[in-house]
């Protein structure tokens, strides 16, 4: 049963965003189409074992939801023609209408984010809805607590049944008003393939690709916005290093230890045209760009040694000033502590920011300050500082890595 649940979930993770997109532009509907989902995901793990995997995974989730649905609409007693309608719509899926956005996984991270909703409820429910994440690991990109991201979900898809909202493309001209939550969503969707937040996997390269393909799409659907370009940007110089931030045995390496010449340096090529992309449009680096430039300088150092940490300071205060963030003033602290400012004044940046209760409960912010104090030779701090931290990590890999640091001192 462990191996099929293991099949199972490697099947949703690399179709699931596909059938709920499918189900979600037949019903209309994108918690019923979640819902759908997750039962014909059921559905796999008792028939699976006995049948076998199916050749075409996918598209057995997608017909034994539809199925229910179908099933669904019976029970209701729904009119004989719309239902008729609406079956033979399941059965053929024939699209004869002009679609703007032809991506079906965009197309639904599109719908998702109706501006009825919070921007905070649309990002909550499209990462569950396309992205597939657990409300825990949605909880933990976003810091806050696993039942305010529950409650986020539930409410965002009463408000949807309260206001009757029908799930369809929106029209180009409704693109504006959606698009920072469709760029948030493709964000934090490949933050968490970046750096996985659970699990025993570090990086989670299917979803970080998924999400860099989606950027690329959004870049061709919207050639003059420069934060697409950004993002992007942002994307590709991260992606660069996926080869060597992970050993043979999945063990995560460090910036410090990486095999430089295992980047992809035909990626930071391109996240590098995507920046100056962004700077031909004119209208200045917004937020995605800012973190750019941060990995560009990495992307073009030969060594840890050789990065302009200044000017990556002076990037991370430009972040702070136009997106502000705890993450923001911890990544600079780290920063800090590599100019000749050094450990010390970083670690003053990092217990401002302890004192200010900020980052409460995260591993982060231990981590960061038990590296400091590491630096600083206050090894007995240092070490109970990387043991908190590895206490409430949720990647088994990062816990290692944190383990092994304190043991080492």
């Amino acid at each position: 049963m462990t191996d099929i649940r293991r099949t199972v979930d490697a099947v949703w993770r690399i179709e699931g965003a596909q059938v709920v997109a499918t189900l979600v532009r037949v019903t209309g509907d994108v918690g019923l189409a979640e819902d759908l989902a997750q039962e014909a995901v059921a559905d796999a793990l008792v028939q699976w074992p006995e049948s076998g995997v199916p050749r075409n995974a996918g598209a057995w989730l997608t017909a034994v939801a539809k199925r229910k649905a179908i099933d669904a609409w019976r029970r209701r007693e729904r009119q004989d023609e719309k239902y008729r309608t609406i079956a033979h719509d399941l059965s053929e899926t024939t699209e004869d209408e002009w679609e703007p956005i032809e991506d079906d996984v965009l197309r639904l991270i599109f719908m998702a984010c109706h501006p009825v909703l919070s921007r905070q409820a649309q990002v909550c429910l499209t990462l569950r809805a396309v992205g597939g994440l657990s409300t825990d690991e949605i909880a933990r990109m976003m810091l806050v607590p696993v039942s305010t991201v529950q409650q986020r979900i539930v409410r965002a898809k009463e408000t949807l049944s309260a206001s009757h909202v029908r799930f369809s493309s929106p029209e180009p001209a409704e693109w504006g008003e959606r698009l920072g939550a469709v760029l948030g969503v493709v964000y934090l969707a490949f933050t968490e393939g970046y750096a996985a937040t659970s699990g025993d996997r570090w990086l989670r390269t299917d979803l970080a690709n998924e999400a860099l393909r989606l950027g690329r799409v959004l870049a061709r659907l919207l050639p003059a916005e420069p934060d697409v370009h950004g993002l992007v940007a942002l994307m590709e110089l991260q992606a660069s290093r996926f080869a060597a931030r992970v050993a043979a045995d999945g063990t995560p390496v460090l910036l410090a230890d990486q095999d430089r010449s295992r980047w992809d340096h035909a990626q930071i090529r391109r996240g590098r045209a995507a920046l100056a992309r962004v700077d031909e449009i004119g209208r200045g680096r917004g937020s995605y760009a800012l973190q750019a430039s941060i990995a560009e300088c990495h992307a073009i150092a030969r060594s840890v040694e050789d990065t302009d940490w200044e000017r990556i300071v002076v990037l991370y205060e430009a972040l702070g000033r136009i997106a502000p963030s705890p993450i923001v003033d911890l990544n600079r602290a780290v920063a800090v502590s590599m100019t000749s400012a050094g450990p010390a004044v970083a670690l003053q940046i990092v217990e401002r920011l302890q004192e200010g209760g900020k980052l409460a409960g995260s591993s982060l912010l231990p981590s960061v300050r038990g590296e400091l104090l590491s630096q600083l030779g206050r090894l007995d701090e240092a070490r109970a500082d990387l043991i908190a931290a590895a206490d409430v990590v949720g990647n088994a890999r990062e816990e290692q890595v944190l383990r092994d640091k304190a043991a080492r001192l």
